[in-house]
């Protein structure tokens, strides 16, 4: 039987008198790798900012995991890679080791004493990723994919069982945009993690996803992507950009 792990419900958000959200229902199942798409200024980033919980609906409900979002207090079970990754300071002088270990603590992450079965699970969550043997490079030394990896690892150290993301390939090169892809479908594959992605290459992103969820208009639409209403839903709503938007690589 399959089981919903996230859930909104009627749900409306708006900035002051500018209405973004209106009215928004869907569910995310266990499993799903979810795609979300729109418009610049369709409110993707705010969509998934309110389902993990750091905005709140003007009405309207989100459910995580059967517990509303309110409410919810297990957030070692879910991963957050939000567009800010890509503002590190390369010259922050952390480890590999360090940037994954600070999701394990609740305060002090970085520079702290890191404990040996700690250590054990920093190198697992490296290890999926195939950055363990960086585990001891500076953070600050990586390539924009690397880096990326390194964050997907900090992500998974709690062994979440969803992973919310935030256009995470924006200023990433193609070929680590290839490997980011075969990384993340393997997480959801083996590992049963389940992933919410938002996304401004909806070409790549249509391949890859079960699920797609496309905003317009304040309104979210939400189609299994073998279904053929998807694409013409699509073309309503970008019309003549669509040759553009779903370009292949």
């Amino acid at each position: 039987m399959t089981k919903t792990i996230v859930s909104v419900s009627n749900l409306s958000f708006s900035y002051g008198d500018n209405k973004v959200l209106e009215d928004v229902s869907f569910n995310i199942d266990e499993g799903d790798f979810a795609g979300i798409i729109g418009a610049n200024g369709s409110a993707k980033t705010t969509l998934l900012k309110l389902m993990v919980g750091l905005l709140k609906p003007d009405k309207g409900s989100v459910e995580l995991m059967g517990k509303a979002v309110k409410n919810f207090k297990e957030y070692k079970s879910i991963g957050y890679i939000s567009q800010n990754v890509r503002d590190f300071n390369p010259m922050f002088p952390a480890t590999v080791k360090e940037v994954v270990a600070a999701n394990l603590y609740d305060y002090g992450g970085f520079f702290r004493r890191i404990k040996k079965k700690d250590t054990e699970k920093i190198y697992k969550a490296l290890e999926i990723v195939e950055m363990e043997s960086f585990i001891n490079k500076k953070i600050g030394d990586l390539s924009g994919g690397q880096k990326q990896r390194v964050f997907i690892a900090r992500a998974l150290v709690n062994e979440p069982k969803i992973l919310f993301m935030d256009e995470p390939l924006v200023g990433v090169d193609v070929a680590s945009q290839t490997k980011f892809y075969s990384l993340i479908e393997k997480i959801n594959r083996d590992y049963n993690i389940t992933l919410v992605m938002v996304s401004h290459d909806i070409g790549i992103i249509f391949e890859k996803v079960n699920k797609i969820l496309c905003l317009a208009n304040g309104k979210v639409f939400t189609h299994n992507t073998n279904q053929t209403i998807c694409l013409e839903m699509l073309k309503d709503v970008f019309g003549n950009d669509m040759n553009i938007l779903l370009h292949k690589h």
